[in-house]
């Protein structure tokens, strides 16, 4: 949209934030201002990198600087959830925040991920999935686990770099649903068997966000063209995960539709 078309900034103006680390690539800062200039709303977003180590600060600091909410990226998600005042719905099932609303100086966190993905999955297909593999065990994966839950299917495998936080997803799963069979591997681990196996594969990790960083050969390699393919991660353009699954005929989504999901 035209920067004529934008609301002025100025003494008025109410600020909203992204909190990551990184957050340099993320489309939610022009996708917002967007919205806020199309109503006609005197609201600004901007982008805040954040380090781990700063984030009880930064969190500390929104009232003081006016914000009234801000979103919560990679990786933060689980870590916002502890620094909170309140958590609500689904925030609370996972112990994970993607969304701060502040109110009388109080911080809500809420997570708004799993309506994001199922809409998006549900736009894809209204099949019930039986089996998916979900890479990572964080804030992003459990909002995907829970997902794949309420749409049904009941046999997880989980593929995560540290083991320990596989394991305590898989208990956190259990927890949610008792008759779900769950599997945890290392991502090093994870063999072409179990990717071709799986109906669903979600790349719930922030591998293919930059150029560098890819997911694991087993399964770009390894998909078919019944699969269905979800990459949380978004780039400019499709990621190379989502691109390998479209070669292939499979359908395949970004997390830029969880975002606006």
């Amino acid at each position: 949209m035209s920067a004529l078309h934008r609301q002025p900034i100025n003494g008025s103006t109410r600020l909203v934030g992204l909190i990551g680390d990184p957050v340099a690539h993320s489309r939610s800062p022009a996708l917002h201002n967007a919205a806020f200039a199309a109503l006609g709303l005197n609201y600004a977003y901007v982008p805040l990198p954040v380090r781990a180590t700063d984030l009880a600060a930064a969190l500390a600091g929104l009232s003081a600087l006016g914000f009234v909410g801000a979103n919560v990226t990679v990786p933060h998600k689980q870590a916002a959830a502890a620094l909170v005042d309140r958590l609500c719905g689904d925030a609370e099932l996972l112990e994970a925040v993607n969304t701060i609303v502040l109110a009388d100086n109080r911080l809500e966190g809420h997570n708004t991920d799993v309506e994001g993905f199922l809409q998006s999955f549900r736009a894809l297909t209204t099949e019930t999935p039986r089996s998916a593999l979900v890479l990572g065990a964080g804030g992003a994966a459990r909002a995907v686990v829970l997902g794949l839950l309420r749409l049904g299917c009941r046999r997880l495998t989980i593929a995560n770099r540290t083991l320990a936080a596989a394991a305590e997803l898989a208990e956190r799963i259990h927890l949610l649903e008792a008759r779900a069979r769950v599997e945890v591997l290392a991502l090093t681990e994870l063999e072409v068997t179990v990717v071709r196996e799986c109906e669903v594969i979600v790349n719930a990790t922030s591998l293919g966000m930059l150029p560098d960083s890819k997911v694991p050969v087993a399964v770009a390699d390894n998909l078919s063209v019944d699969q269905i393919v979800y990459d949380v991660v978004y780039a400019s353009g499709t990621t190379a995960l989502v691109r390998a699954a479209r070669a292939l005929g499979a359908r395949a989504i970004d997390g830029s539709e969880m975002l606006v999901g």
